[in-house]
């Protein structure tokens, strides 16, 4: 195993072992939640594993107690108003606008648009998941190939209290039975790691304190195959999930994401629906936005 090497700066790090590239998430005081200088840091630290011809396999995983508990709607450090280049897609800069043109546009790159190329990665890809992973943390675990979880993780996506149907990079019914995914989003409950499990959309699940250990260990031995066997097997179960209808299910359900973001910006104190991070928890919410 060679020696760990440290470039990208936080909120994220990058580490290689060998033939495996570690990313973490490393906003720990705030649950990793994901402001946008983290989405745009784990965007070139996915681009750089994928330019490393040493790298055969990537890991993402969060500092902390918990993986992420969704995207930042409350910390000191949100910076939805800001500009960055943007590298998802060829959307208008939204820190000028307003409305939807704003919103969409935003959200187009930096959730739908990031998580999308993310998948496409041909290289396989493994969620290390401890406690949190909730709304846009979600999305983060589903972009991987596999899904390693603690026995103290926990899964939820509790946006429906905000009048939004599910995040923006909506798997749901991909990753989990049609009835299940109903349930998820009608209760908003937290699904423990046995029970995600259970229905599939977890890999394995491990005791807390060998999450990282066995994660590596499944991480180098996928690295023993070749390289373009693992690229083209993503590759092919990835294009079977899209002629189910999962490419055109996201765009049908993004648009409905919006509809309800514009309905709480008439209707309600603001497009979450005057759920900021304190009334999702008094509600029974999980820790996370939308």
């Amino acid at each position: 195993m060679s020696a760990a090497r440290t470039a990208t700066p936080q909120p994220v790090r990058y580490e290689r072992h060998g033939p495996v590239a570690v990313v973490t998430m490393d906003r720990p005081a705030y649950r990793n939640a994901q402001n946008s200088a983290m989405t745009y840091a784990l965007d070139r630290a996915f681009y750089r594993a994928a330019d490393d011809d040493e790298v055969k396999v990537v890991v993402l995983a969060g500092a902390g107690e918990h993986f992420s508990a969704g995207h930042d709607i409350g910390t000191p450090e949100r910076d939805a108003q800001l500009p960055f280049d943007r590298t998802a897609g060829l959307w208008w800069d939204h820190s000028d606008k307003q409305g939807a043109e704003s919103r969409f546009a935003r959200e187009s790159e930096v959730y739908l648009g990031m998580c999308r190329r993310w998948r496409e990665l041909p290289k396989p890809a493994i969620a290390s998941v401890q406690g949190a992973c909730v709304a846009g943390g979600l999305m983060l675990a589903w972009v991987c190939d596999l899904v390693v979880a603690a026995d103290d993780a926990f899964f939820a996506d509790p946006v429906v209290r905000m009048g939004i149907p599910g995040v923006e990079y909506f798997a749901h019914p991909w990753v989990m039975p049609p009835r299940i995914a109903k349930e998820f989003l009608y209760t908003g409950e937290r699904m423990s790691a046995r029970r995600a499990y259970e229905i599939g959309m977890v890999n394995r699940v491990v005791p807390r304190d060998e999450l990282a250990a066995r994660t590596m260990e499944l991480a180098h031995r996928i690295a023993e195959m070749p390289r373009l066997g693992l690229a083209l097997t993503k590759r092919a179960v990835n294009q079977a999930e899209d002629l189910q209808g999962m490419h055109a299910g996201m765009d049908s359900v993004f648009g409905l994401h919006h509809l309800a973001h514009a309905h709480n910006a008439e209707t309600a104190k603001d497009a979450l629906g005057g759920m900021d991070v304190r009334a999702m928890k008094a509600a029974g919410g999980a820790e996370a936005g939308a």
